[in-house]
């Protein structure tokens, strides 16, 4: 056996036994680029290696967007924007079968792009929609499914701390290429859960809420309208190249402090040290994780894991198309079993050389791997989204994966669209950025 494949199977192999008896992912990783180095090099040198790889993995200037955009997303979570955003998802949906669980899908839709959190727009949305779909008659595992599926919308349109963790592993791609690329794949993604959420409300007998009238709607739109100015402040900053994500994500924090305490007074000041612990708690978590993962990263470069990977793969066939379907089916499976950002660390490494070699474009792949794992966050038995769903609903995860099933192929189904068909990521980057694929 070669020393490739012993380094393979010390990492994962010292990597599975430890998720199994219930280690947290972070020591997990921590101890399996241990086991992988110290094979190398020896246990005294690892240890030196693996604290030198986690202070360089985040001497980054662009990591500094992810805790702004986690203080932004918090400050918003508890700044009433939900609420405007349902109720200007009622004027846009509010005519279709089944209103009530469009208006989710669109609120998470919004919400997410605003906060770039899946599980704050599944609780802040879900939470507030779930009692108002029980009272129009909705089955509760219905509206619990459209929330779950429709809630990772916001890791794929930006922002999204997802493409920054993955422009950072995957060697400088774009942010603002990824963020852009991520619009027409997240926004496909609402669609594709409104689509199974209309056949199912038909088949129920779900109602309209129907148009409040000119005025309502007016002033509906005028509360909605500063928060919908944050997508314009970030976007329009990064894609005018007037400020780098990591300056925009600090304009969005100023600009969420000042609507949720000065236009909208839904959070007072006394309320920004319990908020400003969360992001500092979710931020080190974050971080930590980083941190571990460029341990790991190097662990694997150092043991030619990913071109022996990428030598296998490409030795199963030379056929892009079946090797690409070959990936997304091991992320599906990856992503019941770890959370996105550890499985965006651990995996990019290894499959992004493969697609380089099959001519995929680092953006292309990047939402590709995201879409993915977006996926996996709504499936048992670690679904982040999947839990917070049900909590919010008041409904059993056995009741929900009864009615979950369509949605779950819809979205596999428009993963394949995003794999395959690359403009539907690079046309807007393209048209936007003047990116040049690289292929």
């Amino acid at each position: 056996m070669s020393s490739e494949w012993i380094s393979i199977i010390a990492l994962f192999g010292t990597f599975g036994v430890l998720l199994v008896v219930g280690m947290p992912i972070t020591f997990a990783i921590g101890l399996a680029s241990l086991v992988t180095i110290g094979l190398a090099i020896g246990v005294d040198q690892a240890v030196f290696v693996i604290a030198q790889k986690m202070a360089g993995g985040l001497d980054t200037f662009s990591l500094l967007a992810i805790p702004f955009f986690i203080l932004a997303g918090n400050i918003m979570n508890r700044g009433g924007l939900a609420l405007r955003l349902v109720n200007f998802a009622k004027i846009i949906v509010g005519w279709i079968p089944g209103a009530l669980a469009h208006c989710n899908v669109l609120a998470n839709m919004l919400f997410g792009a605003l906060s770039g959190s899946a599980v704050a727009a599944g609780a802040a949305v879900g939470g507030m929609m779930a009692p108002l779909q029980e009272k129009e008659g909705y089955d509760p595992a219905y509206s619990a499914s459209v929330n779950i599926c429709s809630c990772p919308t916001g890791l794929l349109i930006p922002p999204s701390n997802a493409f920054i963790v993955y422009s950072l592993i995957s060697g400088g791609t774009s942010i603002a290429a990824l963020f852009v690329a991520g619009y027409i794949p997240g926004i496909l993604m609402g669609l594709g859960v409104m689509v199974v959420a209309y056949v199912m409300a038909k088949k129920e007998g779900y109602k309209v809420i129907g148009f409040p009238g000119l005025k309502e709607a007016l002033l509906t739109t005028w509360a909605a309208l500063p928060s919908l100015g944050l997508i314009i402040i970030i976007m329009g900053g990064i894609i005018l190249g007037v400020c780098t994500a990591t300056e925009a994500a600090s304009l969005a924090v100023v600009y969420t402090l000042v609507l949720t305490l000065v236009i909208y007074r839904e959070m007072k000041v006394s309320d920004l040290p319990r908020v400003l612990l969360e992001s500092a708690v979710t931020t080190a978590i974050v971080l930590i994780l980083i941190g571990v993962s460029s341990a790991m990263a190097w662990a694997m470069t150092n043991a030619d894991i990913p071109y022996t990977v990428s030598d296998t793969l490409l030795g199963l066939s030379e056929n892009k198309f079946v090797l690409l379907l070959f990936i997304n089916i091991l992320l599906l499976v990856v992503g019941t079993f770890m959370d996105m950002t550890p499985a965006l660390l651990v995996f990019t490494p290894i499959f992004l050389p493969v697609t380089q070699q099959l001519g995929v474009d680092p953006v292309h792949f990047g939402v590709m791997i995201v879409f993915n794992l977006c996926i996996g966050i709504c499936t048992p038995p670690v679904g982040s989204a999947l839990f917070v769903g049900c909590s919010v609903a008041g409904v059993s995860i056995d009741r929900v994966l009864g009615r979950i099933f369509p949605f779950f192929a819809v979205m596999i189904l428009t993963l394949m669209m995003v794999t395959f068909i690359p403009d539907l990521s690079l046309a807007l980057p393209k048209l936007a950025l003047g990116y040049v694929p690289v292929n």
